[in-house]
């Protein structure tokens, strides 16, 4: 079965249980603090499990762009060294929204996977969660007792927070979970030693496929648990682990997902794919990593030197390096490779066909760039080289090689094995040292700390009046406090606003609160998942009164005027120089 029919079929299977197919969200977060990068399918779902809107659908499936290279979970350097980690990855995923929950989740994922795709029984494992003393929470005896009538319970393993208990980041919705293990080992190997005893203990062959979380409850800034109004069934399978298992491979770059990649760089280089084990990690490295720069790229995220621009950046500049270092690639390679990313995934994601030529064009202009910076790089080690053999030194420093990395983006690895190529070794510890220094001063210059929300009136939604009206009556929702070096500062969610949320780069609006007694400068609004979120700089001395929400009517004309002015430019510049051109990043205000 290729890759693609096992994609359909997934989607397909779920549809006949009455589940509603949604296309994947972009893998760019845009309108959540919490989130750079899609890291999950249940992102885009995140306000539903939280109960701060209604599903527009129970039940719904979908295969969701994730890259997983930031914050709490990153896989990057395991990417090309393993063959089932990867940067971008697509989850499959279903979903109940307070509808169904664990029964039909765990029968119909066993029903998918032994009866439609024909996986071997014998080869599959699942866990359940054991419980947390520090959460508070015991075990959970019913996914336990669901699983124990479908397989031996010998197949069934206990298993720890850190495995079995399900958290998209430091706060926001999570539950307890259970897990698919397939054991892809040959016949053999199996006899030797069971696969229960490899399960979550990183053996190549022994991999997790499906994760199943029972969203519970909402983590909060304090770190306790509260119930969510309602549970639901959020599921997470590894596309690229799926096929390798269906197409009986050792490996997930020997599925009919990466061939075509790994046979234009054998074409281009000229070395064989499987031969060598630190070409063969270039080639892992270099087709993982197109995916997660073209995608990205396709969704509007371009590479910078901030945020999750430099983390793009990075993901670019690692595959350049894997292909200068071990292939001879000597000039930009990356861009040829994304005709193949539109024939391939141009179907289901059609944003990568549509941008090929400008994905391209940006992938070339990194690479040009970043080639410079190599040879830069080298001459300057050249210097080093001559400075320690003039001193009778062997050792570069951790601040050299910061410099190196901080100054021209020379990284740590291609610093260290040009030093032992030379005879010379490389202070890593320093080095660590100058990084941590260097993460020390960024975390304080931009450290803040949020709090919960503090209800005030009864939720019943937000309605955004600000396309007709410049002033309007509300009441406060509920407000939450922000602190930071600077001080203390409260974002406010209104019942009825006038104001203009920051989106399309323009900048959101400002004005003022108005009551009887007293007037609150609005110094700016964001939107935050679906809601509207007014900053001022003082809380309200009576947060329970009526308001007048008025806006800084001739601030919000001017920035109009100059909003419609850059989508004039855009529709210029499209039609003199072609579809191709993107926006990207504006700031209107």
């Amino acid at each position: 079965m290729e890759a693609k029919k096992i994609r359909s079929t997934f989607i397909e299977f779920f549809q006949s249980k009455q589940h509603h197919y949604v296309p994947s969200s972009p893998i760019v977060v845009k309108n959540d603090p919490t989130l750079m990068f899609t890291n999950a399918g249940m992102n885009q779902f995140k306000d539903a499990f939280l109960g701060n809107e209604i599903a527009k659908y129970p039940r719904v499936a979908n295969s969701q762009k994730c890259l997983r290279v930031s914050g709490k979970h990153n896989d990057l350097e395991e990417v090309g060294v393993d063959t089932y980690h990867h940067t971008m990855f697509e989850m499959l995923g279903n979903w109940s929204f307070g509808d169904y929950f664990k029964k039909e989740a765990i029968e119909w994922a066993w029903e998918l996977l032994t009866e439609v795709y024909g996986l071997d029984k014998d080869r599959l494992y699942v866990s359940v969660f054991q419980g947390d003393a520090g959460d508070n929470l015991g075990m959970d005896q019913e996914a336990y007792d669901l699983w124990k009538a479908i397989v031996p319970e010998d197949r069934i393993i206990m298993g720890s927070k850190k495995d079995n208990f399900w958290e998209m980041g430091d706060v926001g919705p999570c539950g307890p979970c259970s897990e698919i293990h397939i054991d892809l080992r040959s016949d053999a190997e199996r006899a030797q030693l069971a696969g229960k005893d490899l399960v979550n203990n990183d053996h190549e062959q022994v991999i997790e496929i499906w994760n199943l979380v029972f969203m519970q409850f909402n983590r909060v800034s304090d770190g306790s648990l509260k119930p969510l109004p309602a549970t639901h069934v959020d599921t997470g399978m590894g596309f690229e682990r799926l096929v390798r298992a269906v197409q009986h491979k050792s490996s997930n770059y020997d599925t009919d997902l990466f061939a075509p990649f790994l046979a234009a760089l054998a074409k281009k280089s000229g070395k064989v794919y499987g031969e060598d084990l630190s070409t063969d990690i270039a080639f892992r490295v270099i087709v993982d990593h197109i995916r997660a720069i073209s995608f990205t790229i396709a969704d509007g995220q371009l590479p910078s030197n901030n945020k999750a621009g430099y983390v793009i950046r990075r993901i670019l500049r690692r595959a350049v390096r894997y292909g200068y270092t071990f292939l001879g690639f000597h000039e930009p390679f990356l861009h040829e490779l994304t005709p193949l990313i539109a024939a391939n995934f141009g179907d289901i994601f059609p944003e990568v066909r549509q941008q090929q030529e400008f994905i391209a064009k940006v992938i070339f202009e990194e690479e040009a760039s970043f080639l410079r910076t190599l040879d830069n790089g080298l001459k300057m080690l050249d210097q080093i080289k001559a400075d320690l053999k003039a001193t009778n030194e062997n050792v570069i420093s951790g601040k050299t090689a910061f410099d190196l990395y901080d100054t021209f983006g020379f990284p740590l690895d291609l610093t260290s094995l040009i030093a032992r190529e030379n005879g010379l070794s490389l202070d890593e510890k320093g080095f660590a040292v100058e990084m941590e220094a260097q993460k020390t001063r960024s975390r304080a210059a931009s450290e803040s700390e949020t709090g919960d929300w503090v209800m005030v009136n009864e939720d019943q939604g937000v309605e955004f009046v600000g396309y007709d009206y410049l002033k309007a009556h509300c009441q406060i929702i509920k407000y939450r406090v922000v602190s930071d070096k600077k001080g203390d500062k409260y974002q406010l969610v209104l019942d009825k606003t006038p104001f203009y949320a920051e989106s399309g780069g323009q900048v959101g609006d400002t004005g003022w609160l108005i009551s009887e007694t007293e007037k609150v400068k609005v110094i700016d609004t964001k939107r935050e998942n679906d809601l509207i979120v007014h900053f001022v700089e003082n809380l309200p001395k009576n947060p329970e009164a009526q308001f007048g929400a008025e806006v800084d009517a001739a601030k919000r004309f001017a920035t109009e005027n100059n909003h419609t002015a850059t989508h004039l430019l855009q529709a210029a510049l499209k039609e003199v120089l072609g579809d191709h051109i993107q926006q990207r990043g504006s700031l209107v205000n």
